[in-house]
């Protein structure tokens, strides 16, 4: 039989590495899978979260689309935040997102940029001269075919009839911000990017907005996944959707819903 001093001991010891084991070991953050524009915006949420006495949510950004097809893949994810509605509903067809949790709650605007050098001047409207204005230069703009920035220009470029003019001159980026650092470099003389993501970088300049009107309407809806096991991912959910919530997001541009 061990000493009576010897379990006090070990006991002591154990007591000790959990008082000091950090509290992020004890219990990780909700994963969230976003949207590659809610960069800045997110981050700030996960602060003013964490700041409550939370552990701090796990933030992974990209493409919709790719973040949609790793949950499809099993992606040991909590939280979905997506910049349009399509790539939720196939979730949801899937039976991958809780029932009850889905909330539309940010809107964005798309718009025209140049780098912030460029003196280009460019009215959109029916028929604008946009392929001329790219010259033998490349127009930046996510996927077209999967990414909802890329879909949301493709339908506005071609609302306004000038699509088929620059079809073949287009520089596929994997998602908006992609496409955002191919302007801010001066890879390409114009992008089409979100408006918050303009609004985000002084490397850039807007040269317009499309009416609301040339595209869908420009959602994020965002659900808790149905494989999450995160004790704190649905109260994170619900502050991203409260007041407060919004109110965060509404500072870097973004409308509330």
């Amino acid at each position: 039989m061990r000493n009576p001093l010897t379990k006090l001991l070990l006991l002591w010891l154990i007591t000790l590495c959990a008082l000091v084991t950090p509290a992020s070991a004890q219990q990780r953050g909700p994963l969230v899978l976003a949207a590659a524009s809610l960069q800045e915006s997110l981050t700030a949420a996960a602060d003013a979260w964490t700041t409550k006495g939370h552990a701090r949510p796990v933030l992974s950004f990209a493409a919709s689309s790719a973040l949609a097809r790793q949950v499809e893949a099993g992606a040991p994810a909590d939280i979905f935040v997506s910049a349009d509605e399509p790539w939720m509903d196939a979730l949801a067809q899937n039976g991958l997102i809780r029932s009850g949790t889905r909330v539309s709650f940010l809107a964005n605007r798309l718009a025209l940029i140049a780098p912030a050098s460029s003196r280009v001047t460019l009215p959109i409207r029916r028929d604008f001269p946009i392929a001329a204005a790219l010259g033998d230069g490349r127009l930046a703009m996510a996927d077209p075919d999967a990414v909802p920035a890329g879909r949301y220009g493709k339908a506005a470029l071609a609302s306004l009839g000038v699509w088929p003019s620059v079809a073949q001159k287009v520089a596929r980026a994997e998602n908006a911000r992609a496409a955002l650092a191919l302007v801010e470099r001066g890879e390409a003389p114009l992008g089409i990017v979100y408006a918050t993501d303009a609004r985000a970088s002084r490397r850039v300049r807007l040269v317009g907005l499309f009416p609301p009107t040339t595209h869908p309407p420009i959602t994020y809806p965002v659900a808790t996944l149905a494989a999450s096991r995160n004790p704190e991912a649905e109260a994170f959910r619900r502050f991203l959707i409260s007041r407060e919530g919004k109110a965060i997001f509404a500072r870097f541009g973004f409308q509330a819903r």
